[in-house]
């Protein structure tokens, strides 16, 4: 018992004396290493692929208002999460069909017990189904999309 209460006190200052994220630079200066955070709020490694149930909006609910302040559009690409931060763009994949789309989160909820997201209708469309269904998902870096990439170089044309 005291030997556990004299190295309580050394490891404690160990673990106090370089931070976790410390490196030294080549003139042996201790420089700390900021870990970037990816869209979305997590970083790199949090992008797991999760599973779950989604559910599908109500119909009747479109032109009411979501919790970041816009209307809710039942025919746009949108989704509600009860953490992700608004703005985030999410993979979902019906895990029954194999359909897969982009959804942006917009709202908060769903707030009934084991369900992970509330699809607009027309994400619920794109994906397959009209009521629940399992599907999976994962945070998505808007750099890796597409739609963000630079276009290819262009031809030069000699006339």
């Amino acid at each position: 018992m005291k030997r556990a209460i004299l190295f309580l006190p050394g490891a404690l200052a160990l673990l106090l004396a370089a931070p976790a994220n410390a490196q030294s630079d080549d003139a042996g200066r201790q420089v700390e290493r900021i870990e970037r955070i990816a869209p979305g709020g997590h970083r790199a490694a949090d992008r797991v692929l999760r599973s779950g149930v989604a559910s599908r909006y109500a119909r009747s609910l479109h032109g009411r208002r979501t919790a970041n302040g816009e209307r809710y559009n039942h025919n746009a690409i949108t989704a509600a999460h009860r953490s992700l931060p608004f703005g985030t763009l999410v993979r979902v994949a019906n895990t029954r069909n194999g359909l897969a789309i982009v959804v942006r989160i917009n709202d908060r909820g769903p707030f009934v017990r084991g369900r992970q997201l509330d699809l607009s209708g027309e994400a619920a469309r794109r994906l397959g189904f009209s009521g629940l269904a399992r599907i999976q998902y994962e945070i998505v870096d808007p750099a890796t999309l597409p739609s963000r990439q630079p276009p290819p170089p262009r031809k030069e044309r000699h006339v």
